[in-house]
């Protein structure tokens, strides 16, 4: 059943989310309650973070590392547990784009 859930934010106000797929209106019953999750929307977030950047680092971790890396994934809120990766069926689902803009074998100058 689908619900709204209410995350606080560090910043003051709240973001609201429906967590269990598409709400629907009428009918009565639980649906549509506004329940208030345990974690701010940043904590939530935050969960995913060593996710995106163990895959990041992975990579970036080749002989010739691209240019640019470009992740894009689905991000589900959940009141009970923060934030998850949004999977179909039992594995999650990436979309990772790499992008080379040096001829090949040229080095990224060091920075710093």
């Amino acid at each position: 059943m689908s619900q709204l859930v209410e995350f606080p934010s560090e910043d003051g106000p709240v973001v609201v989310v429906v967590e269990g797929g598409p709400l629907t209106r009428g009918g009565g019953g639980e649906s549509g309650v506004i329940h208030r999750a345990q974690r701010t929307f940043e904590e939530a977030v935050a969960r995913v973070r060593p996710a995106v950047q163990g895959m990041v680092r992975q990579m970036l971790d080749v002989a010739e590392p691209p240019d640019e890396v470009t992740i894009a994934f689905g991000l589900d809120l959940r009141a009970d547990v923060g934030g998850v990766i949004a999977a179909a069926g039992s594995s999650a689902n990436f979309t990772v784009e790499l992008t080379w803009r040096r001829p090949p074998g040229e080095r990224p100058a060091a920075s710093g």
